[in-house]
């Protein structure tokens, strides 16, 4: 998606003018282009869709439901990138062929159901006398716009009633301005797009589905709508992303993971691999104040330079696994490497399970004793935690490297438990680490937990429609995962951050982290 060109102090030369307004101009060409492109395949997926639904029952008709998640998918990312650019605050364009500035057409809105109940806010003007001349103001008139809502899992309508007043003697008109929403023009409340969001990225349902149980409850909001309305969320939080890995990325101790996502690739049909990042700052084992988070990154592939961007400010400890495109950051030496306790009993569990052996025994054995040791230091001081460890599980981890070593020789240097205890050794410092800093952990099981979340969104909704979509999809899992850490409940969260954040000063985005809000909110598990 073309980037228009930032808005900046006019200057009076005429040619730098007019050269603005060429750069503005031909930005907004390309980006009608675009969303002209995305228009047809957009009306090209909705009659392959209908053509697949009317074709679904049969022999074959599990293989036709998964072309059609791909499909409604793909769909769904397509509508978000036009809700992102309909939050952009464009002026209509005129052109010869087309003459008059018209506003581009959105999809029909229908009327709210009359059935569902209305709680009417009634907004007077705050003037008692004319501004302009101090008459009587007498009632004009009012002007009614009315937003879908959902509170408690039930939809109703918000009546907001806009009374007018006119001056007796000079005919001067006051009435209340109209509020903000969070989609311009939208007829979507903050509950209601808070509840498709948390439905989508923490209960994972994707649109399509969302639209049919709507629909059950006597509420038809089609999938177009709720599309364009994701993605015009994900544009209008997108500095609220920002400021939250600002805030992950100012930590000492970070825990990063990453897990595959499937990515339909445009106009073929077929899949791609993408990649979700996590970065987490949880502190808290170690008696921390400070707030946790998490911040997910998308990425097209796997390679080494996109962990090495993301963690290009960052300085201190990295808890992950022993992936090599995070070489080149340990290199720097500006950060120090924290390997994994959790991946390597992993390695010889996955023997144990297969064949039991008293060499697998003995190893899980050990590194339970590790486990045992860190259990009652959960919250304890850093200086208190590396006491411990100096004195107790430094000596077993001596003991456990030589036991290791002497058992190498004895063994196939082709066998599954020489890649085991070579994938121990090979990272031995690493695993050692922690014993010399209180603020590390013993495993990497944050960033582990973190993920859980994409995990079950992939099961269930399977592919992502885009790239963009998986850049909104690392946005909202980063949000909401944050106020998970919390212990607030997301939907709460979003809510109370839709309503607000449309006209808040941007330089002042922080009072909108998670834990900022938590007076406002109040807290629950989730």
């Amino acid at each position: 998606m073309p980037n228009l060109p930032i808005p900046k102090p006019l200057p009076d030369d005429i040619d730098a003018l007019k050269a603005m307004v060429r750069a503005q101009q031909a930005a907004m060409d390309q980006m009608a282009l675009v969303m002209a492109s995305h228009a047809v395949e957009v009306e090209q997926l909705k009659l392959l869709i209908a053509k697949l639904q009317r074709m679904q029952f049969g022999r074959k008709s599990e293989k036709i439901d998964r072309q059609i998640a791909k499909l409604e998918c793909r769909l769904e990312d397509l509508l978000a990138e036009e809700g992102v650019v309909d939050s952009l605050p464009l002026p209509p364009v005129v052109t010869p062929a087309t003459g008059p500035a018209t506003e581009p057409k959105g999809p029909v809105r229908h009327a709210l159901p009359p059935e569902l109940p209305r709680e009417e806010r009634i907004l007077e003007p705050a003037e008692t006398a004319c501004p302009d001349c101090g008459g009587h103001l007498k009632p004009l008139g009012e002007d009614v716009s009315e937003q879908l809502e959902i509170l408690n899992t039930a939809f109703k309508v918000i009546r907001h009633i806009r009374r007018k007043k006119a001056c007796a003697c000079c005919d001067r008109i006051v009435q209340v301005p109209a509020a903000s929403r969070p989609i311009l023009r939208g007829v979507a409340g903050p509950g209601l797009l808070a509840h498709i969001l948390v439905a989508k990225f923490a209960d994972h349902q994707p649109l399509y589905r969302q639209s049919v149980i709507y629909a059950r409850q006597g509420v038809e909001i089609d999938r177009s709508s709720m599309g364009r309305w994701v993605g015009a969320c994900s544009a209008l939080m997108a500095p609220l992303v920002d400021a939250l890995r600002n805030h992950v990325m100012a930590g000492t101790k970070l825990h990063a993971d990453d897990t595959t996502v499937s990515v339909l690739a445009a106009g073929h049909g077929q899949t791609k691999t993408g990649r979700l990042w996590t970065y987490v700052r949880d502190d808290r084992s170690a008696a921390s104040t400070v707030a946790p988070a998490v911040w997910f990154a998308y990425t097209p592939d796997r390679k080494g330079i996109h962990p090495q961007t993301h963690l290009a400010g960052f300085h201190g400890i990295l808890q992950a696994d022993a992936y090599a495109g995070f070489n080149a950051i340990y290199d720097t030496g500006q950060v120090r490497e924290a390997a994994c306790w959790a991946h390597t009993r992993r390695k010889f569990h996955d023997l144990h399970v297969v064949h039991r052996t008293a060499f697998t025994t003995e190893v899980l054995r050990r590194i339970g004793e590790l486990y045992e040791i860190e259990e009652p230091l959960r919250g304890k001081p850093p200086d208190v935690r590396r006491q411990v460890r100096q004195a107790q599980t430094l000596p077993l981890l001596v003991d456990f490297e030589a036991w290791l070593r002497a058992r190498l020789p004895t063994l196939s240097a082709k066998s599954d438990t020489t890649k085991a205890i070579n994938y121990a050794l090979n990272q031995w410092q690493a695993l050692l680490l922690y014993c010399d800093h209180g603020i590390a952990e013993i495993d990497n099981n944050a960033a582990e937990r973190a993920l859980r979340g994409v995990a079950l969104g992939r099961k269930n909704f399977l592919f992502v429609g885009a790239d963009s979509g998986g850049e909104r999809a690392a946005a909202m899992y980063a949000l909401i995962g944050t106020a998970k850490l919390n212990g607030i409940d997301p939907e709460a969260y979003l809510r109370h951050v839709l309503t607000h954040i449309a006209d808040y000063p941007i330089n002042q985005i922080n009072d909108f982290l998670p834990w900022n809000v938590t007076e406002q909110l109040g807290t629950a598990s989730r």
